[in-house]
């Protein structure tokens, strides 16, 4: 761990919000700038601060959560030493220490002590494209050239801190939300028909595309150039695949080699993230990612590490109670709140405000509430986001593989009998049949939500190929363009360019892939980003630190995945802080109770959003089909709670957007 002087020393405005705006022929106008990010305040609430240049055409702004000593010296927009660079920063750099010695070694002149200057200084150092190699940490930045006059914005390597943009030949907007760049526009721009695809068909918009048209999301690890003369593609500087498909020259003689280098990498990880000179603590499920992030904090602290979780008292939603367990073998300080319908409900109207664009993901309600209990506690908050990406984690995973092995050898036709053979009973009726069966079989054959996870078999049965068949597992409507009046459809479906698998990868690290480069970056992390970022608390995430998600990938997949225990090389390392009899149990995930909540109290304000009059006046939905689905979901015949979510969170969203401007 950095020694207590040298972390004292350290300047570092961290998780902030950022937004600027480059014009080509008029000024940058600084009552627009600031109001974009006014707009941020939620992200950085201990100040704000504008830029604009000498020649008033390029403008950035600031919005500043300041973890570790607030002084000026860190202040931003901040200026390169050369005054070459202008840069406005969001983000962490952990390996700023080593990048500053160095630099100092080859005559660099540091005037403070701040992570960005020492960005600021490798740029000058080595330029921008020469420079982000050496960057390793969540980030997303603009640094304005002013000998090229172009500006360039970057998106750290997995994707944790969000940057979205928008551009003509005039002018390049950017903030770490939309909502700014629409309050520039003064307008709010049409739906993108396939940004809408995307979020109907997953729950969340995936990729580059956002769900307003010519508004862009900047991907991970790229950067894009704005200049007199054009708007750049989007450029990778790194990309996961090459993390993948590069020779691996890494050996160990025993598996518990290969452990205890992990456990290292590991532990150095969690010690960068521990950085703090406020307080810190972690979020805890009580399972095997977020237990090994706690073990390992509180295995460097001194003393008991702040924990938290969220609980439900409806049975099968709450893991609240193996957390405590955990927490009580650690010795964490651990805060804990159990969540009721009145709780959610609560949250709900802030949704649409708090997600900026439709997201439709229901764990965004307990993230927002356990960020909201750290936030009461402490200002930083460590994740085990990334796991189950990295470690093989996911039940899908094992069941997806083995399931298309068996199924490409049957004929198509065949299986498009046995799939509507599966529909003959409603998902009700089913749940009745298993329920019938645990009578006379054991547990363990008895899955959780059968009646979801057969009508899920019966909509993947028909599938070709590895990927179709995963797109539709991981669906929650397996073809938007069923519910979408034809102006809105989208002929092209972006969504099968994120199925195209690598060379030479089993179809467990095909899945794998395929989720840390969507569901990982566009779901989970945004859910974590917008939902911390909120109540002004900054979530930090050491499982993907660089280093990690190397190692986690040179690993064989036998070492992730043994016998019928997934995640087998992490779990190794969590059991030497932790009992086995407290982790190894079926995983649950971080989900709520929404299936009941709509048919209960929740009922009303969805009636409000799906309103046959409502949806006609929109013209986007089939109104009649949504009605009819939300009919039978709350008789209890269909269990829609997924896709009727993505409806009322995108109606919610379209209603709150027009108060935008």
């Amino acid at each position: 761990m950095l020694a207590i002087a040298e972390r004292q020393k350290r300047t570092i405005d961290e998780m902030c919000g950022i937004a600027g705006i480059v014009k080509i022929d008029e000024g940058v106008s600084p009552d627009v700038l600031a109001h974009m990010i006014r707009s941020l305040q939620h992200r950085g609430p201990d100040g704000e601060s504008i830029w604009i240049s000498d020649c008033k055409k390029v403008g950035f702004g600031h919005s500043r959560l300041s973890i570790i000593d607030l002084s000026d010296s860190g202040k931003q927009p901040m200026a390169s030493l050369t005054g070459r660079y202008q840069i406005t920063f969001n983000g962490e750099i952990y390996n700023y220490p080593k990048l500053r010695n160095r630099l100092q070694s080859d005559g660099v002149q540091f005037r403070g002590n701040s992570d960005t200057e020492v960005v600021l200084a490798a740029l000058d150092r080595w330029g921008v494209a020469a420079a982000l190699p050496h960057l390793s940490g969540m980030f997303a930045m603009a640094v304005y050239d002013r000998y090229t006059r172009e500006t360039t914005l970057v998106r750290d390597r997995m994707g944790i801190k969000p940057l979205y943009y928008c551009a003509t030949k005039k002018e390049l907007l950017f903030a770490s939300e939309i909502k700014p760049l629409v309050l520039a526009k003064g307008a709010v721009p049409r739906l993108s028909p396939a940004g809408l695809s995307e979020y109907l068909q997953f729950g969340y918009v995936r990729g580059s595309q956002s769900i307003l048209d010519g508004v862009f999301r900047l991907e991970p690890g790229h950067v894009v150039r704005f200049s007199a003369d054009e708007l750049s593609p989007p450029t990778p500087y790194w990309a996961l695949a090459d993390v993948i498909t590069a020779p691996s020259s890494k050996t160990w003689e025993t598996e518990g080699e290969a452990v205890d280098v992990l456990d290292d990498i590991l532990r150095h990880s969690v010690e960068r993230h521990m950085i703090s000179d406020v307080p810190f603590g972690a979020f805890l499920s009580g399972g095997v990612d977020s237990s090994t992030v706690v073990s390992l904090m509180q295995s460097v602290s001194t003393a008991p590490v702040k924990t938290f979780s969220i609980g439900f008292e409806i049975e099968g939603y709450n893991e609240a109670q193996h957390a405590a367990a955990v927490a009580r073998h650690l010795k964490t300080d651990h805060h804990e709140l159990y969540v009721t319908e009145d709780d959610a409900m609560a949250v709900i109207p802030d949704l649409a405000d708090m997600y900026d664009e439709p997201f439709a993901d229901a764990s965004q309600i307990p993230t927002f509430m356990v960020s909201r209990l750290a936030r009461e506690t402490v200002k930083v908050a460590l994740s085990g986001d990334g796991g189950d990406e990295l470690f093989a984690g996911y039940n899908r995973y094992v069941f997806v593989a083995n399931f298309w092995k068996r199924l490409k050898a049957l004929p198509v036709p065949l299986r498009r009998v046995v799939a509507s053979c599966l529909r003959l009973l409603p998902p009700s009726g089913w749940d009745r049949v298993f329920e019938a069966l645990s009578l006379v079989l054991p547990g363990r054959f008895v899955p959780a939500l059968p009646g979801q996870k057969v009508y899920k078999t019966a909509a993947i049965l028909p599938t070709n190929d590895l990927g179709s068949l995963y797109e539709r597992l991981v669906s929650q409507w397996s073809d938007p363009n069923t519910i979408l009046h034809p102006e809105w459809q989208d002929q092209e479906r972006l969504a099968s360019r994120f199925m195209t698998s690598l060379p030479g990868l089993k179809p467990v690290e095909s899945q794998m892939y395929w989720d840390s480069q969507g569901y990982l970056v566009d779901d989970i992390l945004t859910k974590v980003d917008r939902a911390s970022m909120r109540v002004g608390l900054e979530a930090r995430v050491p499982l993907l630190d660089p280093k990690v998600v190397s190692f986690a990938w040179s690993l064989p997949i036998d070492m992730k995945i043994k016998g019928n225990v997934n995640k087998w090389a992490l779990r190794q390392v969590l059991h030497k802080y932790v009992p086995a009899e407290l982790i190894n149990r079926p995983k649950m995930g971080f989900s709520v109770p929404i299936n009941h909540w709509l048919s209960g109290p929740m009922k009303a304000w969805a009636s409000s959003l799906i309103d046959k009059e409502l949806l006609e006046e929109q013209g986007i939905l089939d109104a009649g089909q949504v009605t009819t689905i939300f009919q039978r979901h709350v008789s209890g015949s269909v269990d829609a709670s997924g896709q009727l979510w993505t409806i009322l969170m995108l109606n919610q969203w379209l209603m709150k957007v027009r108060s935008w401007v």
